[in-house]
């Protein structure tokens, strides 16, 4: 089951406009300081946390915003200073700040204090699927008399909001076409300066990003036998509808029947916004849920993963800075590019022996861990896509965020020569 889906999100948008209104005329009377205020909505990680570091280590004043007590003491245990982003301390740190950083959209600091703000808006991910405006997901709404006139203003809201953006990262020029379109921006708005949150990838040696990876992969999901390959499976969320490709009992069997012979372990990690489905019907440690609520931010312990499977989720293109090899699993691939759609052609990046269902998926992955050769090709074909994708893998991607933002008028911090 789902547990969200952009018709009741927007439904509720629809509702909030008087107290979007209320928080606007607020901001509009109250001055800006220089406080950066940072947020996301996988809680603390991501791309806004690399900013956040690097913001603070320059000096500059900076606070959290979460919105769960275990957001609170994520924060308190990297020693960052948090308040909740709902009621009026959230209202006041955001309707104050002198910027606002979001990774996924401007409900991640206070949603009605965000007018006037120098907004950084840190997408989750390279886009391989449409998104924002180039989606008909983004706009949808219940099916209720005046549907029509209701989407057509979810779309003017979307887009207004999207103006707010003054800096979103891009990871290529190919990325920031996809991102110009989906937020309606142009100008210099989208910069092609890599994505902070893929820095953990690319920064130090191989060997010590894997050790760092491994170390935190197991703080979290337990000890993983030394021999045993490590399978992460990173389904899609289908924007509130059911999972095509949940398993079957007779192919979970099948399923831990592979792990066992090719002595190797599945981490399964379901979209932050859709729930269940992934147990298998018997308990097993070969199988282990790697959701948002046991690890919120998965990009630093990528390195500790031997292979990739996914559908349509950007991690394929993040992989291949690891040179990660990855096996597409997507049963609905044509009508999802039907009714969701995608930049791009979906065999372009999957290739033309994307896995239709668990049977084929097995036999690929089989022999993926089997073959060394086979794995060798899936490895170069991994890394061909990520370089087409990312076109900085230095580890200074926040680094040059920053210098952008810092390059449109925000100040140096207080009290920096």
């Amino acid at each position: 089951m789902a547990s969200f889906s952009f018709g009741t999100g927007n439904a509720a948008k629809l509702l909030r406009i008087p107290l979007y209104a209320v928080g606007r005329i607020g901001t509009v009377l109250l001055p800006r300081g220089r406080r950066w205020v940072f947020g996301c909505g996988a809680g603390v990680g991501d791309g806004a946390l690399a900013l956040q570091r690097f913001a603070s280590a320059a000096g500059h004043d900076t606070i959290w915003l979460t919105s769960s007590e275990r957001e609170d003491r994520d924060a308190a245990a990297l020693g960052i200073r948090s308040a909740r982003k709902g009621g009026l301390r959230g209202w006041w740190h955001t309707a104050r700040a002198g910027v606002l950083v979001v990774t996924h959209g401007l409900g991640d600091v206070n949603r009605y204090a965000n007018g006037g703000a120098f907004v950084v808006q840190l997408w989750h991910g390279i886009p391989l699927k449409r998104i924002g405006l180039d989606s008909p997901a983004t706009t949808q709404v219940p099916n209720v008399p005046g549907a029509a006139l209701l989407r057509r203003a979810v779309g003017i809201l979307y887009r207004a909001a999207a103006q707010r953006i003054r800096v979103l990262p891009a990871a290529s020029h190919r990325a920031r076409g996809r991102l110009e379109s989906a937020f309606g921006l142009g100008g210099d708005r989208v910069v092609v300066t890599g994505e902070p949150r893929v820095d953990v990838l690319s920064r130090g040696a191989v060997d010590e990003v894997r050790s760092a990876a491994s170390t935190l992969l197991r703080a979290v999901a337990g000890e993983i036998p030394e021999t045993a390959r490590s399978i992460l499976y990173a389904p899609t969320w289908r924007d509130g509808a059911p999972d095509p490709a949940v398993p079957t009992a007779d192919e979970w069997i099948r399923i831990l029947r592979l792990l066992e012979e090719r002595d190797a372990v599945l981490f399964v990690r379901s979209h932050p916004l859709g729930e269940g489905g992934y147990a298998p019907p018997l308990p097993s440690r070969r199988v282990r849920a790697l959701g948002a609520p046991v690890l919120a931010d998965v990009t630093p312990a990528l390195a500790a993963f031997d292979v990739l499977v996914t559908d349509y989720s950007s991690l394929a293109y993040d992989v291949g800075l690891l040179r990660m090899p990855v096996l597409f699993l997507a049963p609905d691939a044509e009508e999802y590019a039907t009714t969701r759609g995608f930049y791009g052609r979906f065999d372009n990046v999957a290739g033309p022996d994307a896995a239709a269902d668990w049977t084929e998926l097995l036999a690929q992955l089989d022999a993926l861990l089997a073959d060394d050769a086979v794995r060798d090709g899936a490895s170069v074909r991994s890394a061909t896509l990520s370089a087409e994708m990312h076109a900085y893998r230095d580890g200074r991607n926040t680094e040059r965020v920053y210098q952008v933002i810092r390059a449109r008028g925000i100040p140096a911090p207080k009290g920096a020569v």
